[in-house]
């Protein structure tokens, strides 16, 4: 409803600058951890190739053990690994190459092999000039050609490297998945840093609504005060009535109404937009909570029109409700991710068009958001979900969007796919974990 006190919306230049730097800044925030997770990758590899190298440089010891328990036999590596020469350690018993502990494990499993004739793997510590050394201990019966125990042959494999090496790979493994973690949160801020022009808009018009309607109600209470004050002071009837007259009090009186109702309905929409922005704005920790899919969906869609401004509407099919237990933001994030990029590819298309469909059956629900653009090309199908995979220009995508959600969705018991054509379709389809069929 339009009045003398419309004004028209305007956003100064100092305000679109506080916007684009927020943009920047969470889009630069964003850059620095993709780097951070290129270095916690390339970590990994290292770690890596350092197993390999550790499994490619590893000489199993061997003894040669005889009937009595005596060293017959030794490899080259247990002589490098005890530093002595081959005569130092023949004919020793072999349970003196290990420590007290090791010596006891060694001869209970000779005991046990002349019994059984079954091989045996046990840990033991061998005795070295650095020090007791832990290794994978593998005994096998030696047996001669009438089926007569005779001996022994001990293999071992050192564990401490090995032990190292994974525990560096678990580090790194942690690490990685905490880097991972905080891009998910990151990749989500850089979408909100995307939409911060259209939430400026959004909230410019309602805003400037109520401070148009808040000016008026200050000028109406002026003119009141003005002439009630000379009702108080006794003014006689004529002057009164040429006041009155003068000061428009008939038509304020009316204006006062519709400024109230004006100033209520800005604040209302105010009201609204923020709601939308604190659902939008979850933390996504991926706290499983019973949220309503449609909802939720929905109100993400509706953030990336605004945000967008390309004037393209999301078509919305589906229930109007379908309860759902997860992470409502962390779905958010998804169709954000999916809407977004449906929209970049119907920029150029005549007449563009873009479907969101949600429906649910056999205990599954399946959210599709399909666009009439040229679709996802057969020979990149298969490279669509891998992280840094883009193929929008430099500097207008991170190639993280569909990774980090295809692993959401995994998170949720559901996968992320790509749907047939024509034109772009991919569809997210989460296991109900409440809810009846919403179809």
């Amino acid at each position: 409803m339009a009045t003398e006190f419309d004004t028209q919306e305007t956003i100064s230049d100092e305000t679109w600058g506080e916007v684009l730097t927020a943009v920047d800044r969470t889009y630069a925030e964003l850059v620095a951890y993709q780097e951070r997770l290129e270095r916690q990758n390339e970590e990994l590899h290292q770690a890596r190739r350092f197993i390999e190298s550790v499994l490619g440089s590893v000489s199993d010891i061997m003894v040669v053990i005889g009937r009595d328990g005596a060293v017959e036999e030794v490899s080259a590596s247990l002589l490098r690994v005890v530093e002595a020469a081959p005569g130092a350690v023949a004919g020793r018993p072999a349970a003196r190459l290990f420590t007290d502990e090791g010596a006891a494990r060694l001869a209970a499993a000779l005991d046990d092999l002349r019994l059984s004739r079954e091989s045996a793997t046990f840990e033991a510590e061998l005795m070295t000039p650095a020090g007791a050394q832990p290794f994978e201990i593998a005994l096998s019966a030696r047996l001669s050609d009438r089926g007569r125990f005779v001996g022994a042959v001990l293999t071992g494999r050192p564990l401490g490297e090995l032990r190292r090496a994974y525990a560096e790979l678990e580090r790194s493994h942690r690490q990685l998945k905490e880097a991972q973690s905080q891009l998910v949160r990151n990749e989500k801020l850089a979408s909100l840093g995307r939409l911060l022009a259209g939430v400026a808009h959004e909230l410019n018009n309602p805003i400037s609504f109520v401070y148009a309607s808040v000016l008026a109600l200050e000028k109406y209470v002026g003119q009141f005060e003005t002439y009630f004050q000379r009702v108080q002071e006794g003014a006689p009837r004529a002057e009164l009535v040429e006041l009155r007259a003068e000061l428009k009090l008939e038509r304020n009186l009316r204006n006062l109404s519709q400024a109230i109702h004006g100033a209520r309905d800005g604040a209302e929409r105010v009201r609204d937009i923020v709601a939308d922005l604190r659902r939008l704005s979850s933390d996504g920790t991926g706290e499983r909570v019973p949220f309503d899919l449609v909802e939720t969906a929905r109100v993400a869609a509706r953030w990336v029109e605004r945000g967008s401004k390309s004037g393209i509407d999301v078509h919305y099919e589906g229930p109007e409700s379908l309860p759902y237990e997860g992470a409502p933001g962390q779905i958010q994030q998804i169709v954000m991710n999916l809407v977004q990029n449906a929209m970049d590819a119907v920029q150029e298309v005549a007449a563009p068009r873009l479907v969101m469909r949600i429906e649910a059956h056999d205990g599954m629900a399946r959210l599709t958001v399909q666009d009439n653009g040229p679709g996802v090309p057969d020979d990149l199908r298969a490279a669509i979900f891998d992280p840094f995979f883009t193929t929008k220009p430099v500097g207008q995508g991170t190639g993280l969007g569909l990774s980090i959600s295809a692993k959401i969705a995994q998170e949720h018991g559901g996968r992320l796919v790509v749907g047939p054509g024509p034109g772009g379709s991919f569809a997210l389809e989460l296991p109900m974990k409440t809810g009846k069929d919403g179809a």
